[in-house]
């Protein structure tokens, strides 16, 4: 009689997890961006949710948390109800670099499950207008004959334009004053203004403002040139060849989100990333694309793991610490 009790309460429990799973969403979920609006993460995140709209059926609202490089969003959401409605939005910075760079209260890889990777992008070296310098080659120069005076905006401490302006300087042998914001967007207004000098950037934050002059571009970080902004030459054709920096993103959600609900997310997110219009946004705005055999969230799990792997060890030999 007690067997048999158990089975149907078990019974009932498997049902109930089921028809949850099935009915997700009935609410509008939310797409949690831990940087503030501006940069790349919240354009991102922006034209992701509006596609992914419609293969879920609900809105997906768009929320801003940021603080500590990333950290205070990525945080609130491995904290959060596992319920697949609460869905972050992260990228090398906030889900791989953080990690060695603060003493975070959660574990970026088991804490958090893994749903889809998005895209990928190198990086942009841009200055503002009036910096001294015409090409990669006159700034390298420039920056040699100023050693500590040049300013360099980033999102934050081991952010992708932080980590990726601290090896440029060490591969280049000079020394800069890097200026550390909330996001991407506030750094890049205050380069717009004159106030620093120049930044590691992305073609999705500055592109519109490189083409119209308000900006200076000096190279992208990558052995190919990007169809936004096609008249900046490559790290290899700018002289500083082999000098490559990508940073890419995904969505992930609380542990013990139940599998059924990833599967639903990730099959959102495939779905909004190949429809033609959502793609052209995210290409317009400088992304690139994985292969297809990269779409599930196994895969991102793998290529987060290698990346901790491959990074960590060069960001903590570089001495990329946030002192608490």
């Amino acid at each position: 009689m007690i067997k048999t009790m158990i089975a149907i309460a078990m019974a009932a429990g498997f049902a109930i997890g089921a028809a949850n799973a099935q009915s997700f969403p009935s609410r509008p979920v939310t797409l949690l961006v831990p940087l503030a609006a501006g940069g790349s993460t919240d354009t991102i995140g922006r034209i992701i949710a509006e596609g992914m709209r419609s293969h879920l059926g609900q809105p997906v609202i768009v929320e801003n948390s940021p603080g500590a490089g990333g950290t205070t969003g990525v945080i609130r959401v491995a904290r959060s109800a596992p319920d697949g409605y609460t869905v972050q939005i992260g990228q090398w910075g906030t889900n791989v670099a953080s990690g060695a760079v603060y003493d975070l209260p959660i574990d970026l890889l088991k804490d958090l499950e893994p749903v889809a990777l998005i895209c990928t992008q190198p990086s942009m070296i841009v200055g503002r207008k009036t910096l001294p310098a015409d090409n990669l080659k006159e700034l390298i120069a420039w920056i040699k004959a100023n050693p500590g005076k040049v300013t360099v905006g980033n999102a934050g401490i081991g952010s992708p334009g932080h980590v990726g302006g601290v090896f440029f300087q060490n591969t280049i042998g000079g020394q800069m004053q890097f200026v550390p914001y909330r996001s991407a967007g506030p750094a890049s207004q205050d380069l717009l203004a004159g106030n620093i000098d120049m930044m590691m950037d992305t073609a999705a934050t500055s592109g519109g403002h490189v083409r119209s002059g308000l900006l200076k571009a000096f190279a992208m970080t990558s052995n190919k040139r990007s169809a936004v902004v096609p008249d900046v030459p490559t790290t290899d054709e700018a002289g500083l060849p082999g000098f490559y920096f990508y940073f890419w993103h995904a969505l992930w959600v609380p542990k013990g989100t139940p599998k059924d609900v990833i599967a639903k997310l990730n099959d959102a997110v495939v779905k909004a990333r190949n429809d033609p219009a959502t793609h052209k946004r995210l290409a317009d705005a400088g992304q690139e694309f994985f292969p297809a055999d990269m779409n599930s969230p196994e895969a991102l799990a793998k290529y987060q793991k290698d990346e901790i792997d491959k990074w960590w060890p060069v960001i903590k030999a570089a001495g990329i610490k946030v002192q608490q």
